[in-house]
């Protein structure tokens, strides 16, 4: 049986949720009114309800995220909030904190959200014995890694396949509270590692001055989507719960092509997990919308030469048009590569080295009339990251999601029969009393035409069994049992839409997996609910998450990276260069330190601030 793959596409409102659907999302990803890791993409549950409706006519999911940190005098706030979210119908909960297991909460399906810290093999199981119905994996992860973890587990697997990275091991930053009191944790991620740094050696010496070391590119798997299916992935993951309707359009448009692409290429393998077809007005194009440079990470082998940083600017600076060759009172005389146009987005970077951007109120040639004042210098390069034309293309609705229904209209004893029927196997049938009559001129295509007038609805025309014959039946009779049996198709879809429930727990392999563990604060157990169900199964908390427990320790360690700084600035100590800078090293950025140590063997990065510095 060919295995299910999902689109899941991210949104920080309901208008932006209902355009992901229309461009070909199979499932949806939003915040509740609380507990979210975006705390400034929360939604009403009267707006996730209409989410629910639309995506429900499609097949498609609405998963809501309640994936932070759970306070224990917040513990009875969260119960009441899945109960709500159950009644009007959300299909999963993506979901850290383990108190919800143990909460009075109804069936809903839980997945498990990246801040679980999903590298392992083993972490999977322990996951799928909690009983997740599906799992999302660590964005650091290989290709083998993927395979392996789906080898150990029976649930879909979740990847993210484009959007902005952390370079922090999901769930294993607490940068964010121990700098800033800040916590990542808890919907609140100030962002620490898009800060300016600089690099200094163990004699104090600056290596690298103001540079954004701790700024990753973003992610695009575009090269490697056969690969992950091979791998095992099932649900592809747009990053971008704070990006507006224009991005998660294009970039869910662009991902549904290249998905559709494979499952016609392997329909033995792989189905789509919800249904219709979209018809878009644009050509998808994933370098118009917001990125720093791109990278595919850690999804193959990576060498010293590979770059993943974009330590320039955390912005995104856009596509090279050209540079300044004069500047004039008023007006820039460039040499261009690409044409502009009035409204055109433009930057350079600055001699400071920030990338400074500025409006164009018009265009003639290769003369430029800014909107505001700008100091570009001769020689500038300019970048243009906002493209009116491109602006203009994206307004308004730009794609259509239909569904195939097929007619069939025969005869009765005193009237007609009309049956609809839809891609989804969805089926209704509806009868009106007519007297039949012999027409004086052929019927079939009339019948026909009416049937397929479909504008304004959600389906397409797929086929017309016509069985009537020459016998005259009124076009206003038609048209009215045609508007009423996709009303009732609608209502059919719904109503009988897949529900998954929570899975049963494991209680005997959580107990083995989990049985002597040592549990710190990396583990983000913050409240009695998450302590109790490690517990139970033989775990020893040590240390709960920081955000309840102050850290003892001289030095707090912040952050666990794949990402390496030696690696990406060509200074790799398995390298000769590498020996040329005396460590340790450690970042400075306004006022605060952080030692960085380095795992060669694991080929892994540590950052780690001083007690001190951590808010009490």
């Amino acid at each position: 049986m060919p295995r299910a793959i999902e689109l899941l596409a991210p949104a920080r409102n309901a208008e932006v949720a209902i355009e992901a659907i229309a461009h070909g999302a199979d499932a949806v990803y939003m915040g509740a009114s609380s507990h979210g890791a975006r705390a400034a993409a929360a939604n009403s549950p009267d707006d996730i309800a209409r989410v629910v409706e639309y995506a429900h006519l499609f097949g498609a999911r609405v998963y809501v995220t309640v994936n932070t940190i759970v306070y224990d005098h917040e513990l009875r706030q969260v119960e009441q909030l899945v109960h709500s979210l159950y009644k009007i119908g959300v299909d999963a909960l993506i979901v850290q904190d383990m108190a919800l297991l143990e909460l009075d909460i109804p069936p809903i399906a839980l997945h498990a959200s990246t801040q679980c810290d999903l590298r392992t093999p083993d972490k999977a199981r322990m996951l799928q014995a909690a009983g997740f119905s599906q799992l999302v994996l660590a964005r650091e992860l290989s290709l083998e890694e993927t395979a392996a973890i789906h080898q150990a587990v029976d649930l879909p697997l979740e990847a993210f396949v484009h959007g902005a990275l952390c370079v922090s091991y999901s769930g294993d930053c607490q940068a964010g509270w121990a700098m800033q009191h800040r916590s990542a944790n808890r919907g609140e991620c100030p962002q620490i590692c898009r800060l300016r740094y600089n690099l200094l050696d163990g004699d104090g010496r600056v290596l690298v001055k103001g540079k954004h070391l701790l700024s990753l590119k973003d992610l695009n798997r575009s090269c490697d989507i056969a690969a992950m299916l091979e791998a095992g992935v099932s649900s592809f993951k747009i990053e971008g719960r704070l990006k507006d309707a224009d991005y998660v359009k294009n970039i869910t448009a662009h991902y549904r092509r290249l998905l559709d692409e494979q499952i016609a290429a392997h329909p033995q393998l792989y189905c789509r997990s919800s249904y219709g077809t979209e018809h878009f007005s644009f050509t998808p194009d994933v370098a118009k919308g917001f990125n720093r440079g791109f990278t595919s990470y850690f999804t193959h082998p990576v060498t010293p030469a590979v770059r993943m940083a974009s330590v320039d600017s955390p912005k995104w600076s856009g596509e090279p048009v050209g540079k300044v060759r004069k500047i004039l009172p008023g007006s820039i005389i460039a040499d261009l590569d690409t044409p502009l146009a009035n409204g055109d987005g433009l930057g350079f970077f600055s001699a400071s080295g920030e990338f400074e951007g500025f409006r164009l109120n018009k265009v003639e040639g290769n003369k430029l009339f800014p909107a505001s004042r700008i100091a570009p210098r001769v020689g500038d390069t300019l970048y243009r990251n906002r493209s009116k034309v491109w602006t203009d293309l994206m307004l308004g609705r730009t794609s259509d999601r239909r569904l195939r229904v097929d007619f069939e209209l025969r005869p009765i004893g005193w009237g007609v029969a009309l049956r609809a029927s839809d891609e989804s196997g969805a089926s209704v049938e509806i009868t009106a009393p007519v007297e039949l009559q012999a027409a004086s001129k052929p019927q079939e295509a009339v019948r026909t035409g009416t049937l397929g007038k479909l504008g304004g609805t959600h389906y397409e025309l797929g086929s017309v069994n016509d069985t009537v014959g020459e016998l005259f039946l009124p076009v206003s009779l038609l048209a009215s049992m045609r508007r009423d049996i996709l009303a009732r198709l609608d209502e059919v879809r719904i109503s009988t839409a897949r529900i998954d429930y929570r899975r049963p727990a494991n209680d005997a392999e959580l107990d083995r997996l989990l049985g002597g563990k040592m549990l710190s604060r990396h583990d983000n157990v913050a409240n009695a609910l998450a302590e109790k169900f490690y517990t139970d199964h033989g775990a020893v908390v040590k240390q709960h998450a920081l955000e309840v427990e102050p850290d003892p320790a001289q030095r707090i360690r912040v952050m666990d990276t794949r990402y390496c700084l030696r690696r990406e600035l060509g200074r790799c100590l398995r390298t000769a260069k590498g020996k040329e800078w005396k460590g340790p090293l450690t970042l400075e950025s306004a006022g605060a330190t952080l030692a960085v140590e380095f795992d060669c063997a694991n080929c892994r990065m540590q950052l780690f601030t001083s007690n001190e510095k951590n808010p009490r």
